[in-house]
């Protein structure tokens, strides 16, 4: 039943505007979470452990449009079918590693009112 779905999606007329649609929004997704990254390893020097973890989670979104990008290429360039779905079986690998570390973030992710009363001035 998958591959009717895929056989009827190969047979489809894209649109003209298709492609570039495609690549703008998988360029602008990869330089917002590079930007992303990059401001939460910057941050996780002042405000500890917590960022960090999302930093990572930022990177695994990250990689995760990479990875569109590199099976766009494989699946142009590659003859055997076979190989070209059996990458795509892991298109949502990188978002479940990111989402991972967003709760390993969350998890660690301590509360400033504890601290406070705990003694420790926030400020």
């Amino acid at each position: 039943m998958l591959s009717s779905y895929f056989a009827a999606f190969a047979q489809m007329r894209l649109p003209s505007y298709f492609p570039w649609v495609v690549l703008g929004l998988l360029c602008v997704g990869a330089l917002g979470w590079l930007i992303a990254a990059a401001l939460g390893f910057a941050r996780a020097r002042a405000f500890g452990e917590s960022p960090r973890w999302f930093a990572i989670s930022a990177v695994c979104l990250l990689l995760y449009h990479v990875q569109w990008l590199i099976f766009a290429v494989y699946g142009i360039n590659e003859t055997n079918s076979e190989n070209v779905v059996g990458m795509a079986a892991f298109f949502n690998l990188f978002v479940a590693l990111g989402a991972v570390c967003s709760i390993i973030g969350f998890m660690r992710m301590s509360d400033p009112r504890a601290r406070e009363a705990g003694g420790e001035k926030l400020d």
